[in-house]
């Protein structure tokens, strides 16, 4: 879409052809578009259709006539949760009597000035024109930012109950923003560094000082994408070490389980036995004190770990004969006559 606008005893009104002191704001342009303002303003179109390239990043050219200034501003994905966003490409055209905007969609940045939403906006003024774009860019960055965080805090209050896999998937979305963020600041950064010695239109004095706004609005975006990543790595860690924590209480209680579901398991396995009994001088006996053995190695063998290694060092302690005698008497089970089972 084509839109012309022009600043008129300081109003903004819509214009029919392109003048001095216009601004062209071309949003999600056509070919026949890209070409009627290119050869109308003795630019080349490719410049024109950098800024409708996704993956183009921010920088900024001199021509011949012309200057181009690419900077990445945030957007909303659409169908996605709350605070998931990315970024993509603003395209500004400047030449010696016009200003062009160029994007692939409808954004926020340009429709504040064509609805007449942003003070002291004038099309006649280009450079200022330039900084209140980056301005408005910056504060949305740091709105979006704000608004990433908040919803941190809500996926982090559900740690205490019960944690569900989109809670993590959206996190995941959260800290992907962060890096879209991180790394589209730092780029309109360098742009902006080149800015402060740009010479090739006339600037006024407010305008150096808007432009040390816009470089202040920048670089505390750019520390805000910091501290947040940083946060949401912790509340990532964070659920990492309930989630491990939840997985050793269950393997305890299953362990727990699975001794107790042992026993029987074990009585009834004696009992069921082809043995003859008339050859056993103590059938029941055995029976019972098999029973009484296996019973008694699970006991120890769920004792702590501690107390295991304590009780091992005290009988290896003792004289081999001694430590004989200690540790039979945990397996009292003689087979018709005194000697002890070896």
């Amino acid at each position: 879409m084509l839109a012309i606008y022009e600043t008129v005893n300081r109003r903004l009104t819509r214009a029919d052809e392109i003048e001095e002191g216009t601004w062209i704001c071309l949003t999600a342009p056509s070919q026949e578009e890209i070409r009627e303002v290119a050869a109308t303003l003795d630019i080349e179109p490719a410049d024109v259709q950098a800024a409708l390239d996704p993956e183009e990043s921010a920088r900024i050219s001199l021509e011949d006539g012309y200057t181009v200034i690419i900077v990445d501003i945030p957007l909303k994905v659409d169908g996605a949760a709350e605070g998931v966003y990315t970024t993509i490409p603003l395209g500004i055209l400047l030449t010696q009597t016009t200003i062009t905007t160029v994007c692939s969609v409808d954004t926020p940045v340009l429709s504040d000035f064509a609805s007449c939403r942003v003070r002291g906006f004038s099309t006649k003024k280009k450079m200022r024109f330039v900084y209140q774009i980056l301005y408005r860019a910056a504060t949305m960055y740091q709105q979006e930012l704000r608004l990433i965080d908040r919803r941190r805090q809500e996926i982090e209050k559900n740690l205490t109950g019960t944690l569900r896999d989109s809670d993590l998937m959206e996190l995941h979305g959260l800290e992907s923003t962060l890096v879209y963020f991180a790394t589209s600041l730092r780029a309109n950064s360098t742009v902006l560094d080149r800015l402060t010695r740009y010479k090739r239109l006339e600037q006024y004095p407010d305008d150096m000082e808007l432009l040390d706004d816009v470089i202040v609005e920048i670089r505390q975006a750019i520390e805000m994408t910091s501290i947040y990543r940083d946060d949401i790595k912790g509340t990532r860690e964070l659920f990492s070490s309930i989630l491990d924590n939840r997985l050793n209480n269950a393997m305890k209680y299953l362990t727990s389980v699975t001794l107790l579901m042992a026993v029987p398991t074990v009585i009834s396995g004696l009992y069921g036995m082809n043995v003859d009994i008339d050859a056993c001088r103590f059938p029941v006996l055995i029976m019972d004190l098999s029973s009484s053995a296996c019973l008694r190695l699970l006991f120890v063998g769920s004792l702590p770990g501690y107390c295991t290694k304590n009780i091992c060092s005290d009988l290896y302690c003792l004289p081999h004969p001694a430590r004989r005698g200690a540790f039979f008497t945990f397996l009292p089970v003689t087979f018709g006559g005194d000697s002890p089972i070896i």
